[in-house]
């Protein structure tokens, strides 16, 4: 049955590139002759450990991450990263947080139950539209960690700046990672879960100076431990093994792209066609400041509610899919990952500017 043409703009599991797709489809049931599927082969057969090297050897190569740092793909989503981070890596001790969204700040209340968490930054106070500025952190002298959180998936922020601090970088980049070049070495451990921008759900991207491994607290589970999972390359059970190889196809479609470098070029030419509407309209209001808004995660709304769902519905009918925002904010979101095709966006972009003339605005 030939795929129904639509654009889907969901913040995640979101879009994968089409060539992926269709290679993942045409191997379906016989991945490079084995007269198997990928979905049911051995985690420790020759053929899916090609797999698995491939892909691993594909990230390092686009994210051009140094020897330094491991990386290892898990399970739980970004989520199990908010308590396995400070249980590896807290000591008991202090760690900073940025708290700049619903993430972080589910991350900042999960690191308590490990240790005394300090709250370097917030933006709450003006509903998470902007990011604080390097001058405005107050770091602690003793932190064993600084945590934030790159792009704010549901408000539609991102971070313009890399934070210097005396304790290591913690990172979740799930919402943006693979959509630009990253100095992987300023960074003590980068997370991702891939439904954004990397791979169907399942799998979790961590890169990770090894320098850090091997401070667990005693209590830390042996499926949570860095160490442990460092020490068997991702293997101490059966890994996600169709996620991975997602992956990998993911890569692949990258590469033609032009690396992470080329798919910044694009994700700002995307945006820039979406904000620019938003800018010279009278009816759609953006929700995050300018100089802090996300290429990957377009946020704004109407006037009114009503109007929103109608948007999004009307949306919907022209096959304009997943722009309702997310349920605890409301109005309306785009997401503009590595994968949504130009035409996508372009297609939204006239969508937006038919609505706006058929309101009289």
């Amino acid at each position: 049955m030939e795929r129904e043409e639509v654009f889907n703009f969901a913040a995640g599991p979101s879009v994968l590139p089409r060539p992926a797709l269709e290679r993942a489809a045409a191997e379906m049931l016989n991945y490079n002759g084995s007269g198997m599927s990928v979905m049911e082969m051995s985690h420790r057969s020759a053929f899916f450990q090609e797999i698995f090297d491939s892909t691993k050897a594909k990230l390092r190569a686009a994210l051009s991450v140094p020897d330094t740092h491991e990386i290892l793909f898990l399970q739980g989503g970004a989520s199990l990263q908010f308590s396995m981070v400070p249980m590896n890596l807290m000591e008991g001790g202090t760690a900073d947080y940025a708290v700049t969204g619903n993430f972080s700040n589910i991350a900042m209340k999960e690191a308590k139950k490990y240790g005394t968490v300090h709250v370097a930054a917030s933006s709450q106070d003006d509903n998470y539209s902007y990011i604080p500025q390097q001058q405005a952190l107050e770091l602690s002298a003793d932190a064993k960690y600084f945590y934030y959180c790159a792009n704010n998936t549901i408000y539609g922020t991102a971070w313009n700046y890399v934070p210097q601090t005396r304790a290591p970088l913690v990172c979740d980049m799930s919402s943006e990672i693979l959509s630009h070049p990253v100095d992987v070495s300023l960074y003590g451990l980068i997370l991702a879960g891939a439904q954004k921008n990397m791979a169907p759900a399942g799998v979790t991207v961590v890169i990770m100076d090894k320098s850090l491994a091997g401070r667990e607290a005693p209590y830390t589970p042996l499926m949570m431990s860095y160490k442990t999972m460092i020490e068997k390359d991702s293997m101490y059970n059966t890994p996600p093994c169709w996620c991975i190889y997602m992956l990998g196809l993911t890569l692949d479609w990258l590469q033609t792209q032009g690396g992470v470098a080329g798919m910044e070029a694009i994700k700002h030419e995307k945006a820039a066609l979406i904000y620019d509407i938003i800018d010279n309209s009278r009816l759609y209001k953006p929700c995050a400041q300018r100089q802090f808004r996300s290429d990957m995660n377009v946020t704004f709304r109407t006037a009114d509610p009503d109007m929103d769902a109608q948007f999004a519905k009307q949306a919907q009918a022209k096959g304009l899919m997943n722009l309702k925002g997310h349920r605890s904010v409301g109005g309306l979101r785009a997401s503009l990952y590595n994968a949504q095709p130009m035409e996508g966006v372009q297609a939204l972009a006239k969508f937006m500017k038919e609505f706006e003339v058929a309101h009289h605005v």
